[in-house]
């Protein structure tokens, strides 16, 4: 593989707005309830007591996901048809629609949710970074659209480099599942 692409998350600049959300759902034609990318709200944190007062750290922040395009990925692993696939020159995860059956095994392994069934034509589908626009020089709808620049796309290892490695979060599934090619940006602790 010469290269492999990611996403970039700054949960701290994250609104949760959704326009990453409207964009994807405009630039695909999808329809109500049919998502490449959502955006979850994560709250952590509780009541504690120190030295018989109460104390709160309650956080809120927003997550957006998509597909991760993994490099383990599950769908490519239980894909009874091999519809589901890696490409070599950028790492993407796609899904070669002359081979999908819909059978929805891929959405069943992905613990992402990124796989989901276009009940028209009774064919998966899911984000695919947007492969028509990076083909003439244009990043993800989603980055794009972004009005807090809070997604990046580009060479996970670049972004790795600029942001760090974490791809862990509260509301993510474990990264060693899939060794997704994200990095989460978490917002700074009040503690």
């Amino acid at each position: 593989m010469t290269k492999q692409y990611g996403f970039y998350i700054d949960t701290s600049k994250c609104t949760g707005c959704r326009t990453c959300v409207v964009a994807c759902k405009d630039a695909h034609n999808l329809p109500v309830g049919r998502n490449f990318r959502t955006v979850h709200e994560v709250v952590t944190g509780g009541w504690k007591e120190e030295n018989g007062a109460w104390r709160q750290d309650v956080r809120a922040f927003y997550l957006p996901v998509s597909c991760n395009h993994c490099d383990d990925p599950a769908c490519v692993k239980t894909c009874p048809t091999k519809a589901h696939y890696k490409r070599k020159e950028d790492g993407l995860v796609l899904i070669d629609k002359e081979k999908c059956i819909g059978c929805g095994m891929c959405a069943a392994a992905c613990p992402y949710h990124a796989p989901v069934l276009d009940q028209k034509v009774r064919k998966m589908t899911k984000c695919d970074a947007c492969v028509d626009r990076l083909e003439k020089g244009h990043l993800p709808i989603c980055v794009e659209s972004c009005p807090q620049r809070a997604i990046a796309f580009g060479p996970i290892d670049e972004l790795r480099a600029r942001y760090g490695a974490n791809a862990a979060s509260t509301g993510l599934p474990d990264p060693g599942l899939t060794k997704p090619n994200l990095v989460v940006g978490l917002p700074k602790s009040n503690s």
